[in-house]
């Protein structure tokens, strides 16, 4: 039984804290809330539960790491505030206390990690004999494991795409992920952060050197794609309200090339509703979203993964797919050696252990 703490309770929390509660295997002892209106309110209300758990939530950092949990899910937003994550996270692991997140997506591959995140985690992990683990869905499970798959069924590839495309319209996230992608904007407005010059690059480029690294190809070029859609019509949906002259699709992509080919493809193509970019790519069989990869080689491979539930929306089933994929790994993080780990560290049948009961 591992005893763990759940930090957020956020689009991607309140599913690993209900995860966490439901498991078997696994004891919640602690949660964290930043809104003061979700402290002292009991687990199972945060996550849509009935049962009260008797664990109820706090700002108390210093209170969750005296319970000295094996494991703490942290999944926390981090893009917007790296540093006071940074701290977050490397107070949990100097105490001693494995971490599972999926949080700050560069560590999704660690080995590529700029130094300024990667050392003071590294530090951290020694300093307390932990680990620590991100991954998600996206980035993570397409650029990971699903690429993966498809690369063993060939003899030969020479070219390889990754590609979320998905219609954000029902995502209740417009606070990060739509101002991040910058819809509403009008063409004469400022480009959002995520879309200014090097960006893409520091976000996805990780993905693709590492994928690079695995397949032993030397890399000439890491270069990145940028593409807004402006709407002709209004547009209604949950994220938000678009206007004509306003954005409400985006395409944009890392790539790794060699000898002047693109062979590694890192591709995201969102949109709000099935209104926006009528042009570009849909994903297949009139489904919300797909993550897709296809390898030109021998044979080629077409893989899709889409995700489905009877209860929730394509984009919500992703965060909790997202919230899987740190769940899932608790207690092969608790067990492996202190450091950052990898996908790739993990065998790949641990990462099932426990979904079954």
């Amino acid at each position: 039984m591992r005893r763990v703490v759940q930090y957020s309770t956020g689009n991607v929390g309140q599913h690993s804290l209900r995860a966490i509660i439901g498991r078997p295997d696994l004891e919640l002892v602690g949660v964290h809330a930043a809104d003061p209106a979700k402290v002292g309110r009991d687990a199972a209300e945060l996550c849509g539960l009935t049962e009260p758990t008797g664990i109820v939530a706090t700002d108390d950092v210093d209170a969750l790491i005296a319970l000295a949990p094996d494991c703490v899910v942290y999944t926390a937003l981090g893009e917007t505030r790296p540093m006071e994550a940074l701290s977050e996270m490397s107070a949990l692991l100097a105490a001693g206390i494995n971490v599972v997140g999926t949080s700050m997506v560069w560590l999704v591959t660690p080995r590529q990690a700029d130094d300024w995140l990667r050392v003071p985690l590294e530090q951290a992990c020694a300093a307390g004999n932990s680990s620590l683990y991100v991954n998600g869905i996206d980035p993570g499970f397409s650029g990971d494991t699903a690429v993966h798959a498809a690369l063993s069924l060939v003899t030969r590839a020479a070219s390889i795409t990754v590609q979320e495309i998905f219609d954000y319209g029902n995502y209740d996230d417009y606070e990060y992920t739509g101002t991040a992608m910058g819809f509403g904007n009008t063409a004469d407005a400022e480009r959002p952060l995520t879309f200014r010059p090097g960006v893409i690059a520091t976000i996805f480029g990780g993905l693709v050197r590492n994928l690079a690294a695995h397949l032993d190809v030397e890399l000439d070029d890491i270069r990145e794609r940028y593409e807004p859609w402006y709407s002709d019509q209004h547009i209604e949906c949950r994220m938000t309200t678009i206007e004509p002259g306003q954005l409400a699709a985006v395409k944009f992509s890392v790539e790794g090339v060699r000898g002047g080919d693109t062979v590694i493809t890192v591709e995201h193509v969102n949109r709000l509703t099935s209104k926006a970019a009528p042009d570009w790519e849909f994903p297949p069989d009139g489904q919300s979203g797909v993550h897709k990869v296809v390898v030109e080689g021998e044979p080629r491979i077409e893989m899709s993964t889409s995700l489905s539930h009877p209860a929730l929306d394509v984009t919500e089933a992703g965060c909790l797919s997202t919230a899987a994929r740190a769940v899932n790994a608790i207690d092969w993080v608790c067990r492996s050696p202190a450091g950052l780990v990898a996908l790739e560290d993990i065998p790949p049948t641990e990462l099932i252990r426990g979904v079954m009961w």
